[in-house]
């Protein structure tokens, strides 16, 4: 008996596509030629209220990133906001702009270095026409660990953010942030209990203001991971043997750590830090035996105790 040959025939290309709804172009009578469209952003006239910021946010790009701990060059992929500012006589900005100075430094291999990105919203300030520009990068930083007894290794990643700004004739400012996961254990459930402590996934997120005209000499990424790290109840282990969680247990045991506890050990490191003119530390511990959360913050400027004296 011969096969029966069940292969589909079907319409051309265009003839599916008019079926399914396409329609051909209708004739135009607006120009096609940039040079002879209309240009509404540059419209000038008393547009009620300048604005301080105004650009594209929740862009992804590639960027390279140098790091103090291993690996010590890594690519991650930032989440970028551009902005710049717009006086009241203007209509709007050109925000093609924006993505075009991105091209130009992602063609040109750029890093997350403060000095980069110095030069970065400066040119952006003159490419706009404008006299403010931010740039804002939110990134995953990835680091590595060791476990404390066998010593595997394994990589951590913490969420990093850089906002730098520029202003015409002032000077750069520049906020770096790190948002990191840390163990805390209850003081209070090892007070009262006989035995054992309930523990819960601290997050810890610190700010800095800090000059970028004077860099820290260390990496900013690796500062403020070790603030959090090191006064928390335990760090945490992307790998772990049964000698390893015998140890960090203990450990987390050994420095119980209110809410309270985690903001004020990390502001007196951050206190400490001489780049860090001015800082903010919240920390949110997702409680093992409430529906609620526990969340405390500081916020801290050095700058107000030398204007005291």
């Amino acid at each position: 008996m011969q096969p029966t040959n069940t292969k589909k025939t079907f319409p051309a290309k265009p003839e599916r596509h008019r079926r399914f709804g396409s329609t051909d172009p209708i004739p135009g009578s607006k120009p096609t030629r940039k040079e002879q469209m209309a240009d509404l952003q540059n419209r000038r006239e008393d547009y009620l209220f300048p604005i301080d910021h105004v650009g594209i946010c929740q862009v992804q790009q590639p960027i390279r990133v140098l790091s103090e701990l291993e690996p010590k060059s890594q690519t991650s992929i930032a989440t970028i906001a551009l902005t710049t500012s717009l006086p009241r006589e203007s209509k709007g900005i050109n925000m093609s702009r924006l993505t075009e100075q991105l091209e130009v430094y992602r063609q040109q291999g750029w890093t997350c270095q403060l000095a980069e990105l110095c030069g970065f919203v400066a040119e952006l300030a003159d490419r706009m026409g404008q006299d403010n520009a931010e740039i804002t990068l939110t990134f995953p930083w990835f680091y590595e660990r060791s476990a404390p007894v066998s010593a595997r290794t394994g990589l951590n990643h913490a969420e990093a953010s850089i906002k730098v700004a520029y202003g015409k004739g002032q000077p750069f400012t520049a906020a770096v942030s790190l948002r990191v996961a840390v163990t805390t254990l209850c003081p209070c459930s090892k007070e009262i209990s006989e035995y054992s402590a309930h523990n819960q996934r601290g997050m810890v997120t610190m700010t800095a203001e800090i000059d970028p005209a004077s860099p820290p000499v260390r990496d900013w990424k690796a500062m403020l991971l070790e603030a959090a790290e090191s006064n928390a109840s335990s760090a945490l282990h992307p790998v772990l043997k049964r000698p390893d969680e015998k140890r960090v247990t203990e450990q987390a045991y050994e420095n119980p750590r209110f809410v309270e506890d985690m903001v004020r050990l990390v502001a007196a490191d951050l206190y400490e830090l001489e780049v860090a003119q001015a800082f903010t530390v919240e920390c949110r511990n997702e409680e093992s035996i409430h529906m609620h959360d526990a969340y405390a913050k500081i916020t801290y400027d050095k700058r107000k105790e030398e204007e005291a004296r």
